[in-house]
């Protein structure tokens, strides 16, 4: 190591994080290398947000078993600028979730292309099969796939179905070195109208530069497992394994 990188203090930190830091100079601006791989990113990132869900894939990927319903934004145009109607069902889908209605279930799960169609691409189907297997002893009502769908589309989904919990698996905004970044949030008692503060989130799941797979399935179902013993989720329900006052299921 040479005096100057022992110096540095950001000498080795693009070796250590995809953040843009140590970028070097060439005169006033940036190094061409460094300027080429921002504007990729950038281009992957506005990809992420434009690029259509693949319903096919995901339900395939689901094991062929899925339930395919769309938000009230007829177009990505209306959903980018009306997230309001994002988080509303379309009518048809409503009629649709009716007949999928049967006796209510423990939980409904929803994959759901957010703003990152490419994180349920690489993500969805995987989390959630994990999730399900993890929670054979739940009634889990038939995976849903939302297309231009909000976080907040869950509760009208959840509420439909008659489940005590809703669990969405969305497309999270994409960042300029995380244009396939998946979240989770999970509702207790989904119905239209409940708040953020009423969700627990589960979020930067993208291997391997963000959560495994197998770590998400683990806080995602303790989480789960937690809200139903607690009757609740959101700002009340923290996950304290890691603090020593809790330890397996809680």
């Amino acid at each position: 190591m040479s005096d100057d990188a022992a110096r540095d203090p950001v000498a080795h930190g693009p070796r250590s994080t995809q953040a843009r830091i140590g970028l070097g100079r060439a005169g006033r601006g940036m190094p061409t290398a460094a300027m080429l791989a921002f504007q990729l990113d950038h281009a992957r990132a506005r990809d992420a947000v434009h690029t259509p869900l693949d319903v096919a894939a995901v339900t395939a990927a689901l094991g062929g078993s899925a339930v395919v319903v769309d938000s009230g934004a007829a177009d990505r145009a209306a959903y980018l600028t009306r997230p309001d109607l994002g988080r509303c069902l379309a009518p048809a889908s409503a009629a649709a979730l009716a007949a999928q209605r049967q006796g209510g279930c423990d939980l409904a799960i929803v994959l759901a292309d957010g703003l990152s169609a490419a994180a349920l691409h690489a993500h969805g189907a995987a989390v959630a099969t994990l999730v399900m297997a993890a929670l054979a002893d739940w009634r889990i009502a038939v995976p849903v796939i939302a297309r231009q769908g909000r976080v907040a589309l869950g509760d009208a989904i959840g509420a439909a179905l008659d489940a005590a919990m809703v669990l969405v698996l969305i497309g999270e905004r994409p960042g300029l070195s995380s244009p396939d970044s998946l979240g989770a949030y999970l509702t207790w008692a989904p119905m239209v109208g409940r708040r953020d503060s009423e969700r627990n989130c589960v979020s930067n799941i993208r291997p391997p530069h963000g959560l495994s797979h197998a770590d998400a399935r683990d806080t995602i179902v303790w989480l789960l497992r937690e809200a139903r013993r607690r009757g609740g989720s959101g700002v009340a329900l923290k996950d304290l394994r890691q603090s020593g006052l809790v330890t397996g299921d809680g």
